[in-house]
């Protein structure tokens, strides 16, 4: 049975209010006096002076303030570094105490990491979202602690549609209404009728919109990859068929990421695409007439849209048990938890902040992203193999679609390179 901290049970409300109980050194013996190692990614936008590591160092402060004998060095890495950076770390045997990442299967299936009822308190962890905690689990123990959550709705430009002759009330709902609302878009000039990110830092999440949207996923019920399934390559044909081929698309959607994508469709150079809570807020800064929606299906809006959450996980290697668990409950505190989530605009993965969230009229547009995060579909995040996999669709999925692509032959060759990861590992 996990042993789990109680800490009088204060936690719940804020971390302990009080200063610690010091202990001396050695494995999970309290508060020791080198600082915790955390490492986290950074959530600002580039050239906006909005950068994670601002926020970090006010959290430590504060934290210090309630913990004077208990030092927290945090350091901050773009997203396309901190997983490369943490991974360099742990394989140097010189692991961060603390990671916010994107992936955590691997390191629990090595057992370098606590589980969450090893560090956080009850109420700490019982105040997660029941699917964000499910998510979080590698056969059945939580591992992964969700950071912040994001879902996906389609984002159109009003603006835009009404210049190609749509109702800028009526997004489209199928396929077909998406491939015709392009087309009159492009017949308007407009620069990118709908944008396509299978670049290296949005693939996996465009792909998986796409793939739900045609009844498809990576994985099964029981979690067996499903890449090549007919229903997806089917998505990947009538992609590269009705919108990448008749260029209303961005050109090059393998080489295309995400923040660019963003940035032309603040610009008003983007009629259509899908989009994540953090683009509101530089949508609305410019004033941009904008819209959003379910993103359509196949034969209606998609039964199921993409649920990503970032991960938290503790490695055991440096014996802080007690000491990351004060540093977390502190983090996972309903003020601090959901002042990160509002600096970004992106969804509390807490009971308590998510009704915090819900009850402020200034969040009224993440409403419908909340609404979707109950029935969100996530990622494979605890299959042990789904770090590998999910580096291999950001390196070959947008060869699908492009202009010598064979779905069937990329998807294939993702499907028997994810399962010859399965095979290796023992998870098939």
């Amino acid at each position: 049975m996990e042993r789990r901290r109680f800490l009088g049970l204060t936690a719940a409300t804020g971390a302990a209010a009080g200063g610690v109980l010091t202990a001396g050194c050695g494995a999970d013996t309290g508060t020791q006096s080198a600082a915790l190692k955390v490492v986290a990614a950074d959530y600002g936008a580039p050239g906006r002076g909005d950068g994670s590591q601002r926020y970090w160092d006010d959290l430590v402060r504060r934290f210090r303030r309630r913990h004077p004998g208990l030092d927290v060095d945090v350091e901050v890495f773009s997203w396309k570094d901190v997983d490369r950076k943490v991974a360099a770390m742990v394989d140097a045997g010189r692991p961060p105490d603390i990671a916010q990442i994107g992936a955590y299967a691997d390191f629990a299936a090595a057992g370098k990491l606590y589980s969450a009822g090893e560090v956080l308190s009850i109420p700490v962890q019982a105040d997660f979202l029941s699917a964000l905690a499910e998510a979080g689990e590698v056969r059945r123990v939580q591992y992964g602690m969700p950071f912040v959550a994001s879902t996906r709705l389609l984002f159109y430009n009003k603006t835009l549609f009404e210049k190609a002759g749509l109702d800028p009330d009526t997004p489209p709902r199928t396929w077909h209404q998406l491939a015709r609302a392009a087309a009159r878009l492009n017949a308007a000039g407009v620069k990118i009728p709908y944008g396509l990110p299978l670049g290296p830092e949005e693939a996996p999440a465009e792909a998986l919109m796409w793939m739900l949207s045609g009844g498809g996923a990576y994985t099964d019920k029981v979690g067996n990859y499903t890449i090549d399934a007919a229903a997806n390559i089917k998505t990947f044909d009538w992609l590269r068929e009705n919108l990448v081929g008749p260029k209303l698309t961005n050109p090059d959607p393998g080489g295309t990421d995400r923040r660019d994508l963003f940035a032309a469709f603040t610009r008003g150079d983007v009629g259509m695409l899908n989009g994540h809570p953090t683009l509101l807020r530089e949508t609305r800064r410019r004033g941009l007439k904008y819209g959003t929606a379910v993103p359509p299906g196949a034969n209606g809006p998609s039964g199921a849209t993409l649920g990503v959450a970032d991960w938290v996980m503790a490695f055991k290697q440096n014996g802080r048990r007690e000491d990351v668990g004060r540093f977390l409950d502190f983090v996972f505190s309903e003020e601090n938890h959901y002042e990160f989530a509002d600096r970004y605009d992106l969804l509390p993965v807490t009971t308590s902040a998510n009704d915090r969230m819900r009850e402020r009229p200034a969040h009224k547009p993440l409403r419908r992203f909340q609404q979707e995060l109950l029935s969100a579909e996530f990622y494979p995040v605890g299959k042990v193999s789904w770090a590998k996999v999910s580096g291999d669709i950001k390196r070959s999925i947008g060869k699908a679609v492009g202009p010598h692509g064979d779905p069937a032959k990329v998807l294939g060759g993702i499907q028997r390179r994810a399962e010859a990861q399965d095979t290796a590992i023992g998870e098939r």
